[in-house]
């Protein structure tokens, strides 16, 4: 396992991290402690979850992941030597993640109290890496258009990037969090949190979690800059596009137990042209004596900008497979014909 550096804050995390937002639907307690297991006995330290797991969100099992892996900890031990981070969602409808009721903004009052209801279900007094789940402002999420997320994000004007990072500092200076991060952000949304801390209004930020693969390679405009130059790196989640990147869903299959037969989400890797990518990429993939798994992983976790993968399976096979992709180097004429393919394909799926 590599190790590489989280920004400037002096922790070193593995290149690959665990995500965990299938625990509490698509898998149980003892299977999300069996996976836990897995990835620490293979030198993964870096833990990713979020107040809103498991996934699809509803409020019946809102907190699930966060709960399993706090009897993993407790049942354990060895805090110190996890890099625990979770996140807290933006602006939303969904009014069952406050006790109020209310709905969900990046305002001091609602990241306090997600602050305090997630340490309690990780059973925790501190998280080391703290994210926004999304922005306050209508962007582009989840594949989906800004001005689909303007027309539901409620009603009032959004909160400033500003009083944001002020909530986050707080926490930072209670104790409660050693460092920020963001995700499914913008360039700009990057440059004005960095400009913010610049100006003393809190701490810098030192990640950015968005999605990034072989279908959705948008953050190397803008965004990949900012590891070279400012030391914020990429924490890259779904690295096989929902598991479209294996082949598994081409021509309109949808095998039993998968996440897209199971909650039917996976839009963001059907709209045109990403099949005719995904046939081409799994050709490369034979044609190089790789499996779809091998080239996908590899492509992700190589990248210079890059501060870990964030894989995730529902089966001990499935994460077995991905955590022996750390032996895989792709050779520089498979990189070139990787790039070929992207001239053709772009991202089709961002």
């Amino acid at each position: 396992m590599e190790y590489r550096p989280l920004g400037d804050t002096g922790i070193k995390v593995s290149s690959l991290a665990l995500g965990t937002m299938t625990f509490g639907q698509q898998n149980t307690e003892s299977e999300g402690h069996a996976q836990l297991d897995r990835a620490r006995d293979h030198g993964i330290n870096l833990i990713d979850t979020a107040e809103t797991y498991s996934i699809p969100p509803k409020p019946e099992t809102q907190g699930s992941t966060e709960r399993i892996i706090g009897t993993w900890l407790k049942a354990r031990g060895g805090r110190d030597k996890v890099i625990l981070a979770s996140k807290v969602v933006g602006r939303s409808d969904n009014t069952w993640l406050r006790a109020d009721g209310s709905r969900t903004r990046l305002d001091a009052r609602n990241i306090n109290e997600a602050i305090d209801a997630s340490l309690r279900r990780l059973q925790t007094d501190y998280l080391d890496l703290y994210q926004l789940h999304w922005p306050d402002r209508a962007v582009p999420l989840f594949g989906n258009k800004a001005s689909d997320r303007a027309r539901g994000s409620g009603e009032g004007p959004e909160v400033a990037i500003e009083e944001t990072l002020a909530a986050l500092g707080a926490l930072v200076q209670a104790g409660k969090v050693r460092h920020i991060g963001l995700s499914n952000e913008t360039a700009w949304g990057v440059h004005r949190f960095l400009l913010a801390a610049e100006r003393g209004i809190g701490p810098r930020i030192v990640s950015v979690q968005n999605a990034y693969n072989l279908l959705n390679r948008t953050y190397e405009n803008g965004l990949a800059e900012f590891a070279a130059r400012e030391g914020v790196g990429l924490l890259a989640y779904s690295p096989l596009a929902q598991g479209f990147l294996t082949g598994k869903y081409l021509d309109g299959a949808r095998p039993a137990g998968a996440r897209s037969t199971l909650f039917n989400r996976g839009q963001r890797y059907e709209k045109p042209g990403t099949e005719a990518a995904i046939k081409a990429y799994l050709a490369l993939a034979a044609e190089a004596g790789l499996t779809p798994v091998q080239l996908a992983q590899a492509f992700v976790t190589s990248r210079a900008f890059v501060t870990s993968n964030i894989i995730g399976a529902t089966s001990i096979a499935q994460l077995q497979e991905t955590l022996d992709t750390l032996s895989v180097t792709l050779p520089a004429e498979v990189e070139e014909k990787v790039d070929a393919l992207f001239q053709l394909h772009g991202s089709p799926a961002p």
